[in-house]
């Protein structure tokens, strides 16, 4: 865990519970020694590149918390430099919740998961909406050759950033993944298939003919 990342976390409710609870000193320990965690190293960048989606979290101006899965080709969440994330905002059922909450209130929090290797990366940010007033911006952040309709783009400034524990991650897999793990298996049954053709002799014929 980061230590600005616990900083914001942690609030005073937070440590309480954890006080009670007996892990408070571990997590103070923690803070004590780690890096302060808001800008985005290699590890970080390179996992975000492979992810074809996230959950994101906004606030409401009620108080209520919002969460809206977002996907798209893998890499469609763009590192844009260390401490900005970015993507485009493709047109769904135009409720445009999350769009709202963010002008209202630009804090937002995104995890996304890697499920077959069970790796989940927590973020916390500020969003602001992306409009054709910075065109050279909203062209970064699309994925040029997916059909969809961009309708704005996202520009999240990074705050802080946790890897969480792979507990309770239930491994699941993409189409592409399976075909991928299938295919050499495809392929070395149809090469076990050619050989059985090839020892089919003609006497091994006739004797089922027989």
């Amino acid at each position: 865990m980061t230590r600005q990342f616990a900083e914001i976390a942690f609030t005073a409710k937070v440590k309480e519970i954890q006080t009670a609870q007996g892990s408070r000193a571990t997590y103070a320990r923690i803070k004590e020694h780690d890096e302060p965690g808001d800008a985005l190293t290699e590890q970080e960048s390179t996992f975000i590149a492979l992810r074809d989606s996230f959950y994101l979290a906004t606030i409401g101006e009620t108080g209520w918390p919002y969460v809206q899965h977002r996907g798209g080709p893998a890499g469609f969440l763009k590192v844009l430099d260390p401490g900005t994330l970015g993507f485009a905002d493709y047109r769904g059922n135009r409720q445009y919740i999350s769009v709202g909450n963010i002008a209202g209130d630009d804090r937002v929090s995104l995890i996304l998961i890697d499920y077959p290797n069970r790796l989940r990366l927590k973020i916390l940010g500020h969003a602001r909406a992306v409009s054709s007033d910075d065109p050279a911006l909203l062209t970064q952040l699309q994925c040029h050759g997916y059909r969809a309709k961009v309708e704005r783009g996202i520009a999240i400034r990074v705050a802080a950033f946790d890897w969480n524990c792979p507990q309770h991650i239930t491994p699941r897999f993409t189409a592409t993944e399976v075909e991928g793990i299938v295919r050499p298996l495809q392929t070395r049954i149809a090469e076990l298939e050619a050989q059985l053709r090839g020892t089919d002799t003609p006497t091994r014929r006739e004797r089922r003919g027989a």
